[in-house]
């Protein structure tokens, strides 16, 4: 294997760290090693404690070596919580009736890009939305064109400074150079959506453990990204308030028996539930479960469906809702989606790869195999090899180039 065919993905999760290993073989990308492990250090997708972070990450990224065969030095990394913004801007230059050129584009994208945002925040994504050459709108890519006038709508990804800093230094600790920081619901994107999916319009809904990540896809690209710092772990916790168990206990139930939505089809089912403080075990029906986490599955796609209709995207999303993500595992989950969002919903599994599908043939793998695809399209622009000595430089040198009318 030649280094330069090698992805990696790093998924710094709130409730597991994965990293998947892929291959580039011409056009396809075999997975050749997974490794995840148990995150320990995180809060709703922002590091609290590095050493138990960059330990976890150590940990995972030695079991996908040992399966890839492959010692990994450079990563892809995926950045979430509630920290992340998004907004869309716009900018246009003048092309005076010539061709329009690659420098063209970067000029207009640049002129897109002169926003004022806070100097404790990173831009972390410039999303072109789409190209517009003499008020003709819907163009991907404008180079080869003539025209006298050249505007593009994109999306800008940011998020705190601090953040992105400390997520680069767990892996640059842990032995790793970052190649670049990804928005974790734009690479499961890369891996659960078709084609037709991003062009006719798509709510991509990413249930992680410590956040829940919107996507909205439309006409190919991103039109609105949003991260709500609710996920799986606050259904953990509200079984084990409401079942009296302790919560590595009520992890385990969430995953066997859990059910959102109706309880219809369990009937008369019981579990057995261990109690705290050494009392004896219990055993509840389990339609008590369903009547616990109901409630708060409803409340997360509610907030999401809010943020969709105010930001006007519900008209976007003609081909309905994808979920993916480890708490989309959770029986009925699809059910109770579809009656708030009033959209048809489906399960996100990643595809479009080869090599060990079946062992990442699961939501929960779809941000790891997402990096490695969204590696495997833009490796020529590896923006974040560093390490911690000059990681402000490469903030203040990022900024200068997206701001170069300003600093």
């Amino acid at each position: 294997m030649r280094e330069q065919d090698i992805i990696v993905g790093l998924d710094i999760g709130t409730t597991k760290i994965c990293t998947v290993v892929g291959e580039k073989d011409g056009d396809k990308i075999n997975i050749i090693g997974i490794g995840t492990h148990p995150s320990e250090g995180l809060r709703k997708g922002v590091v609290v404690n590095m050493e138990s972070t960059v330990a976890s990450i150590k940990k995972a990224v030695e079991e996908a070596e040992l399966m890839a065969g492959y010692e990994i030095s450079d990563v892809y990394v995926g950045i979430a919580g509630g920290h992340i913004n998004s907004f869309n801007s716009r900018g246009v230059i003048a092309i005076k009736g010539r061709e329009i050129t690659a420098n063209d584009v970067s000029r207009v994208i640049d002129a897109a890009s002169a926003v004022a945002i806070p100097m404790d925040r990173e831009i972390i994504h410039v999303l072109p939305q789409e190209y517009i050459v003499d008020d003709e709108p819907g163009i991907q890519n404008p180079v080869g064109m003539t025209g006298v006038r050249l505007e593009v709508k994109i999306h800008i990804v940011t998020g705190a400074v601090t953040s992105a800093h400390n997520i680069v230094k767990c892996a640059n600790r842990a032995g790793l150079n970052v190649c670049d920081i990804v928005l974790e619901s734009l690479a499961s994107g890369e891996a659960v959506l078709t084609d037709e999916e991003k062009s006719l319009g798509t709510a991509l809904i990413d249930l992680g453990g410590g956040t829940t990540d919107l996507a909205v896809f439309y006409g190919g690209n991103i039109r609105h990204t949003f991260v709500l710092a609710l996920g799986g772990n606050n259904l953990t916790n509200d079984i084990a308030i409401g079942l009296r168990t302790p919560h590595t206990e009520a992890e385990k139930i969430k995953k066997k028996y859990a059910i959102s939505g109706t309880a219809a089809g369990i009937g008369n089912d019981e579990i057995e539930v261990k109690s705290t403080g050494g009392r004896e075990p219990k055993k509840l029906p389990r339609q008590i479960l369903s009547e616990i986490v109901t409630p708060r599955v409803e409340e997360i796609f509610t907030l999401v469906n809010r943020e969709i209709f105010s930001k006007g995207a519900e008209e976007l999303i003609t081909s309905g809702v994808v979920l993916t993500g480890g708490t989309a595992l959770l029986e009925g989950i699809c059910d109770v989606a579809e009656s708030i969002i009033n959209q048809p919903t489906r399960l996100g599994r990643p595809a479009g790869i080869a090599g060990l599908v079946d062992v990442v043939n699961n939501p929960m793998y779809a941000t790891g195999v997402g990096l490695v695809i969204y590696g495997a399209r833009n490796d020529g622009d590896r923006k974040f090899r560093i390490r911690d000595a000059n990681i402000f430089n490469r903030i203040i040198g990022r900024m200068r180039r997206w701001f170069k009318d300003i600093v």
